[in-house]
């Protein structure tokens, strides 16, 4: 943060490790840029070594967009990031779609994903790190709905986005940043081979619920 604040100290910063004061709060939703940081994404599976699915989110929000962005796993030695060298599109790999959750209470939209498309449920830690999952090819599909706030998907759907993949709400809709209220409760991280597949499931489910 000290680093970020050093190279950009006209730009407002939202982290989930800082309360936000109410002039720091004016000072952000009056700019068109903000910084949006997660310093650790994924406390419970840092507390539990050798687990390497945890993460670090640095990103930049223009005009609501998830701009720019990296999502560092540092124990696997791995950054990915938008501009020079961002990653490309993963192939589709053949099999069933592989849809990654959370180890505890994976949402029931990805349950209907699994069971409507005959896929495969795979467990994973942080935000980050199941975002990077799909954009390193490992999964296909990333449904989360129950709550996160915009650290917590900022910089991982930046990359995503930049790969190629489809990044959305749940409903379709875009993800915006850089809100008065940062809680942005679910998105939707996704192969563009299963987008078409993946929407029609989603949209008769939210229509029955």
């Amino acid at each position: 943060m000290e680093q970020l604040r050093a190279e950009r100290p006209h730009d407002p910063i939202l982290s989930e490790e800082e309360r936000e004061r109410p002039e720091a709060a004016a000072a952000r939703l009056g700019s068109a840029r903000a910084w949006i940081v997660d310093p650790l994404d994924g406390t419970r599976e840092f507390s539990e070594p050798p687990r390497s699915d945890w993460a670090v989110h640095v990103a930049l929000s223009v005009d609501g967009v998830a701009t720019l962005g990296a999502v560092a796993l540092p124990a696997l030695g791995v950054t990915l990031a938008t501009g020079p060298g961002a990653p490309t599109l993963p192939p589709r790999v053949d099999g069933p779609p592989r849809i990654i959750v959370s180890r505890s209470r994976p949402p029931a939209e990805a349950l209907q994903i699994c069971d409507r498309l005959g896929g495969v449920l795979v467990e994973m830690g942080s935000a980050g790190a199941k975002a990077m999952a799909v954009v390193r090819g490992e999964a296909d599909i990333y449904p989360h709905s129950g709550g996160q706030y915009e650290w917590d998907s900022c910089a991982p759907v930046a990359v995503a986005s930049a790969a190629g993949l489809v990044t959305t709400r749940l409903d379709g809709s875009p993800l915006v940043y850089n809100n008065p209220d940062p809680y942005l409760p679910d998105l939707l991280i996704c192969h563009p081979h299963l987008a078409l597949e993946v929407r029609q499931v989603l949209d008769l489910w939210l229509a029955s619920h």
